[in-house]
This record gives structure tokens, C-alpha cells and sequence, in this order.
């Protein structure tokens, strides 16, 4: 086991260094998965049952991980993911996780549930970053939030197609953020707060306000996130179907890319309704638990489509390495979303900076030692 208190390497130093630091719910919440956890692991395992192929004497010398994404120039086929609640696991947390992405030369989604507004970071970047966005019950709300995002400068929306109805996380119960805690429960969960001052200070006191910003103007009665929380979670739309997303097309007139496809039919059904990217995605196994891990999935959906469509895959990746593996597989690129937020939570946005440098650096020896200068040299064999 590392020390800790000394540089963190890998993403799973950041993760035990985001167990210290954070309250047990707020960890809990980033770091968990639906019932078993089941497919949670599996994301990861089969990561780690691929084997590369490494190869030699070819010239390495000059290592190339760019790529260009719907028209974006990208340093490494890498994007943030979206992430709930990240600006309550480090201070003002998506505004420091777009400022990080943006020198790291990868993009950042925003996350409906953030807690910055739209207004907020955009305030802080320098050039467009992602929008993310679900169906919900009220169309005049996603229209209005899409006008937001459009009026920042957001070009490329990311619209989560796996969230009908929100998935049962065990941890979220036995911690209380699902709610249903016993008067002992929640003084219980409440000392978790100040057993953690270096989080309280940093996050809870100087990181105010901690509402839903993209949500205010929607939810004016809230007083807390629980209130926050209960009125979204009545917003998932268990009647949105693919005629849905075609009125989505014929007002978005930006990057569409469909967030949560785990079957080729879907997959055919998302270049139907004119997306232009897909995310092959098991919501990081917080939805359905027992399904096919990401990674498993995405040779599956590029032998059936082909060069059809754009394949972003997320879950499970870990390392650079991981990402070399996920193009070989077939991914044009992938997304991150436990590994960003453990790195802010235990470091703030240098930790994230450090990481991604991390894991720019494990591609170029990835790629060096399979005899891939470029990203179009990396191939399955």
C-alpha cells in the first residue's frame, strides 16, 4: 500500500486519498454502484483482462495521441465526464475541473446536476465546454436550459438516455442520501462532517453556495440539497422515447452526442434521431447492475455499426493505458468520471492537473511499446 502523504501515482491513489478526505456520503455517492456493485466491477476487471500486444523495433520516437472530436482538436482521445455534485467534493469544483480539461487541452462536460451553474463556469473557460443534459417532465425547463447552454457558448450537448428512473445504490440508503435515516441516523451522518475539517473549511465553508446553480430559478422554494434532490429526481421522464430525442434534434442545432447506449439496436436507433456521437455507457454501473461492462460492448456495437457513427465509450477506464486499450477496441475516445472527481476531491485542480498529465505520459509509453506512434496505429490484433 502507498504512503499516502506522498505523491500520489495511479488514479487508485487518488481514490484513498478521496476516502480520507471526504464525509462517508459524499464518497459513497462518487465511489458507488446499483445492488451488488456487480457490473461496477466488471467495468474495471475487463479492463484488466485485456491483453496488449507489445510489438518492437518501430519508430516510437515521436508519440502522437491527438485525435480531432467533432471538429475539436484534442490533446488525447480523453474527455471529463459529467459528474453530480462535484463542486460538493472540492471547492467550486466544475470550475476548477474546466479549467483544468482546458490545459490539459480535453474537454470538460457540465452536468445538469452541477454544482456551478452554466453562467458560473462558463465564466471561468476560455473556450466552449460540454453540456449535459436529461429528458425531464418539464419540456419548458430543458428548453430553457438549452438556451442557457447555447447563450454561454456551449456547441456540443450530451443528452443521458439511461436514467428513466434512477437506479437502487445500496451505499446511498445505508448512508442516508437516499434519505429514510432514523433521527440517531442522521446525527450519526451529521458528525461525518466535522470528523473531516480540512473538507469542512475548505468545501462546505469557503465553497458556498451548495445548490443545484443550473436549477435555481426552478426549484426557488429549495433550502437544502435534499429539497434540490427530491425535485429531480420526480423530473426523470419514464415515457421519453426516441420521438423525444427527435424534438430535441430539431431544437439543438449543435453537437448531439447520446449518453447511455449498451446495445447495437440502440446504438441504430441513435443515428436514426441524427446524433452524431454515442456514448457506450452503463452510467459507471450505477443504473443497471448485471449488465455488459462498457468496454465488452464496444467491439460488439463497432463490428454491427461500423464507421457509422462516432463511439465514446466511459467506465471502468483507470489509467492511459486503459484508453490505449478502450481505441483498440474500437472507441474513437473515451470519458472519465470517477477518476476526475477522486483527483479534485483529494487534490483539488492541481490533483486533477497532475492526473491528467498522468495519464497523457502512460499513453505515450503505452504506445511506444505496442508500435503505435499514432492513435490510427493502435489496432486490435
Amino acid at each position: 500500500m502507498p504512503t499516502l502523504n506522498l505523491v500520489p501515482a495511479s488514479t487508485n491513489d487518488y481514490r484513498r486519498l478521496a476516502e480520507k478526505r471526504l464525509p462517508r456520503n459524499l464518497f459513497d455517492y462518487i465511489d458507488g454502484g446499483a445492488y451488488g456493485e456487480v457490473t461496477l466491477n466488471a467495468n474495471v476487471e475487463d479492463f484488466e483482462n485485456i491483453q496488449m500486444k507489445q510489438r518492437v523495433m518501430r519508430d516510437v520516437s515521436n508519440i502522437k495521441t491527438g485525435i480531432k472530436l467533432l471538429g475539436e482538436d484534442l490533446t488525447m482521445p480523453l474527455a471529463l465526464a459529467p459528474i453530480g455534485l462535484a463542486g460538493m467534493m472540492a471547492r467550486r469544483g466544475e470550475v476548477q475541473a474546466v479549467r483544468a480539461a482546458e490545459k490539459a487541452g480535453i474537454p470538460f462536460c457540465l452536468s445538469t446536476v452541477s454544482i456551478c451553474s452554466l453562467e458560473e463556469v462558463a465564466s471561468a473557460a476560455t473556450k466552449p465546454f460540454w453540456f449535459q443534459l436529461y429528458m425531464m417532465r418539464d419540456r419548458g425547463y430543458v428548453k430553457d436550459l438549452l438556451r442557457r447552454a447555447k447563450a454561454v457558448g456551449c456547441k456540443t450537448l450530451v443528452f443521458t438516455v439511461d436514467l428513466a428512473v434512477v437506479g437502487a445504490r445500496y451505499r446511498d440508503v445505508r448512508n442516508g442520501m437516499a434519505g429514510g435515516l432514523s433521527a440517531f441516523g442522521k446525527l450519526r451522518a451529521a458528525l461525518e462532517y466535522p470528523a473531516h475539517p480540512s473538507w469542512l473549511i475548505d468545501v462546505a465553508i469557503k465553497g458556498k453556495p451548495h445548490t443545484f446553480g443550473n436549477l435555481a430559478d426552478f426549484v426557488p422554494s429549495a433550502a437544502s440539497l435534499v429539497d434540490f434532490k427530491a425535485w429531480v429526481d420526480a423530473q426523470f421522464d419514464p415515457r421519453c422515447t426516441w420521438k423525444d430525442i427527435e424534438w430535441l434534434r430539431s431544437i439543438w442545432d449543435g453537437n448531439l452526442i447520446i449518453k447511455g447506449i449498451l446495445s447495437s439496436e440502440d446504438a441504430r436507433a441513435s443515428l436514426t434521431v441524427g446524433a452524431d456521437a454515442i456514448v457506450v455507457s452503463n452510467h459507471g454501473g450505477r443504473q443497471l447492475d448485471g449488465v455488459s461492462s462498457s468496454i465488452n460492448m464496444v467491439a460488439h456495437i463497432r463490428d454491427k455499426l461500423g464507421d457509422k457513427t462516432t463511439i465514446i465509450m466511459d467506465g471502468g477506464v483507470r489509467s492511459g493505458q486503459d484508453i490505449v486499450k478502450a481505441i483498440s477496441r474500437g472507441a474513437s475516445s473515451v470519458m472519465i468520471g470517477r477518476p476526475w472527481i477522486w483527483a479534485l476531491a483529494a487534490r483539488g485542480g492541481s490533483g486533477l492537473d497532475a492526473l491528467l498529465r498522468t495519464y497523457k505520459a502512460e499513453m505515450d509509453v503505452s504506445m511506444a511499446l505496442t508500435g503505435a506512434p499514432t492513435i490510427a496505429d493502435i489496432l486490435d490484433d
